[in-house]
């Protein structure tokens, strides 16, 4: 007799359906895994063996035979353990195989029959829920599966013995009940900032539009502290942003506690980070920073410091909003819609341009750092700003700047009237300017003649690309929004075009 538990194997964000079959025949006494499993899945002998002794059950004196189809699939890691456990208990008749059949497993075990959580129970449950089935899983990670749906049954079962009592009847497991993290209370706040006007509003543009942003400025200039409170004025994930992002993280094993949070993504890798843990690869295919940061920020700090091979690996998904790796044994696509922000030193003595410092190596010491950077990624960057050095009149001044949840209400003002056009329009899954397509913004950020006149000719000054000239266009339409404007018009041209020229001036030192 074969038994037959439903689990799911891993492709990106997408949960594949496995069936996992066990058979107890006379042969050899054993236990053998087939179905393309790795170490981990291999390694779940000895875990299941254990488990079930620990519960009361001994394996059976023969030959036990477990197939994970389909067959040529890979099978990686050890949330294998509990539908293997599964099987073998219901081959045994110490649990109904016709209950199990109404259910999606996965989880790992302890020696002590004990159930560990895993990564992935969020899509897992979406998938489970397509099928029309339930989800078992640990109980770490019910309130996680439970944001699935309120229609599809969850069990979040401890232990071994818990799953067969609550099949015989002899125990109830209740539903998990879906829960998020408190907001954080403890955000750093722009009321810390003290002068670098232009550079607040930068922020505020940026944040307002999801645009991406670099900070050229001397070390101490403040242009860390100010990425780090980005984050404090970005508004809140929407439901169908927040889904997106749990199952990056469930995948990824970085969901604390099986809890959801509302908060945008903020991840600031350190500038030794290989391509593979920007892009996601490994031998699991892992989602990157890149894609851990979607619907968020992806902050990176001494941006030259990178290697160009990590930070060029970021221009497809800066202009399409996915990541796609693909490997001889995978092809996976993560979702990877981010907003980049970078800073930077204008040289390597960190000190050029600044009043009354010469740079002991000459020109050449902030033309060849800044050449690091290629042109085609710097001219996916929306805002090139300068960061002075903050001066001493600034740091004694006793006025407070303007604190976070001002500016955040002014944020969130024109991410609503963005989403509210955008929705009339038609755009899918684009809630900001940023990511409008190409004919949208041109319909939405149509100037006036006045406008169109300076916009023709700093682009032929300047050298525009077609997608600089777009770029400058959203933003353009983004300053107008902060102003509640129906119209773009010169001086909302005029401010997005003096956030270019910075970049220019870079590209031509370069």
């Amino acid at each position: 007799m074969v038994s037959r538990v439903r689990t799911v194997a891993f492709q990106g964000i997408e949960a594949v359906p496995v069936d996992v079959q066990v058979m107890v025949a006379p042969g050899k006494v054993g236990m053998q895994i087939v179905g393309l499993p790795d170490k981990a899945v291999a390694e779940s002998r000895e875990r299941v063996q254990a488990a079930l002794h620990a519960s009361g059950l001994s394996m059976p004196a023969k030959k036990v035979t477990v197939n994970l189809a389909p067959a040529d699939l890979p099978k990686e890691g050890s949330h294998y353990d509990l539908p293997i456990a599964l099987g073998l208990m219901a081959s045994l008749g110490a649990i109904s195989g016709d209950a199990l059949a109404a259910y999606v497993v996965l989880g790992e075990l302890s020696l002590d029959g004990t159930i560990a959580a895993v990564a992935g129970a969020l899509p897992a449950a979406i998938g489970a829920n397509a099928e029309g089935r339930g989800l078992i899983c640990p109980a770490d990670c019910g309130p996680e599966a439970a944001w699935a749906g309120a229609d599809v049954d969850v069990l979040g079962p401890r232990s071994l013995i818990a799953i067969a009592n609550h099949f015989r009847g002899t125990q109830v497991l209740s539903r998990p009940q879906p829960s998020v993290h408190a907001p954080a209370r403890d955000l750093p706040d722009l009321v810390e900032i003290k002068g670098q006007e232009s550079a607040r509003r930068a922020l505020e543009v940026a944040a307002a539009g999801s645009h991406n942003l670099l900070m050229v400025g001397p070390p101490g200039s403040g242009k860390s502290m100010l990425a780090q409170r980005l984050p404090s004025i970005l508004p809140p994930l929407q439901p169908r942003e927040l889904l997106e992002v749990s199952m990056i993280a469930s995948i990824a094993g970085e969901l604390g506690d099986g809890k959801l949070s509302d908060r945008r993504p903020f991840r600031a890798p350190h500038h030794s980070a290989s391509m593979a843990a920007m892009v996601g690869g490994g031998l699991r295919v892992r989602p990157g920073e890149v894609s851990l940061a979607h619907n968020g920020v992806l902050f990176l700090d001494e941006f030259p410091e990178f290697s160009p091979q990590a930070l060029d690996a970021l221009r497809q998904p800066l202009e399409t909003g996915e990541c796609m790796i693909a490997r001889a044994n995978h092809r996976v696509t993560y979702p990877a819609r981010i907003q980049l922000v970078a800073a930077m030193n204008p040289c390597r003595c960190g000190m050029a341009g600044e009043p009354g410092y010469r740079c002991a190596r000459g020109p050449r010491c902030q033309s060849d750092y800044q050449a690091r950077i290629s042109g085609p990624l710097l001219d996916r960057i929306d805002l090139r700003i300068e960061v002075p050095a903050v001066s001493a009149g600034d740091l004694i001044r006793p006025a407070r700047s303007e604190s976070s949840a001002a500016v955040a209400e002014r944020v969130a003002a024109a991410r609503t009237i963005q989403q509210a056009r955008l929705d009339r329009l038609g755009s899918g899954s684009v809630a900001t300017n940023a990511h409008c397509p190409t004919a949208v913004i041109e319909a939405i950020a149509a100037p006036d003649a006045a406008g169109l006149s300076l916009l023709h000719d700093a682009s032929e000054k300047l050298g525009f690309s077609a997608r600089a000239y777009h770029r400058v266009l959203r933003v353009a339409r983004t300053l107008a929004d902060l102003d509640q404007s129906e119209k773009v018009g010169r001086i909302h041209l005029a401010e997005a075009i003096s956030y270019r020229m910075s970049g220019e001036r870079t590209a031509q030192a370069a």
